[in-house]
């Protein structure tokens, strides 16, 4: 897969968890995201909002995400809110770094969870 097509699925899972999760839309912030292959691993600087992609490690990130290639294609290809939830509660993605933003992240991701759930039910 190309660095072209890696920067479309990454604007994609940025764009569908901005959609499911509209408060982190506005979220400045910038990512050290990598992506672990056969042998391979390609890291991937996101800066968001809007997102600006470069394939390059982040100095200046806040938050660094770890995901096996294969797990982030499918979380992009069929995943929503509770499949990336599952993926991180299971150990396949994780995160690290400054401790108070993951929580905010976390804690605004739970809210919109819950929120989808009731009104699910309803």
């Amino acid at each position: 897969m190309s660095s072209s097509d890696t920067k479309a699925l990454i604007e994609q899972a940025v764009a569908n968890i901005a959609t499911e999760v509209p408060a982190l839309a506005p979220l400045k912030i910038v990512i050290d995201l990598e992506l672990r292959g056969r042998g391979d691993v390609q890291v991937y600087r996101v800066e968001l909002p809007g997102p600006k992609i470069s394939k390059q490690f982040a100095d200046d990130a806040k938050v660094r995400l770890e995901i096996p290639r294969a797990d982030f294609n499918e979380l992009v290809a069929a995943g929503g809110l509770d499949k990336w939830i599952d993926a991180f509660e299971h150990g396949h993605a994780k995160a690290s770094g400054q401790d108070q933003i993951i929580k905010l992240i976390a804690n605004v991701v739970a809210r919109q969870s819950g929120r989808n759930h009731t009104s699910k039910l309803h």
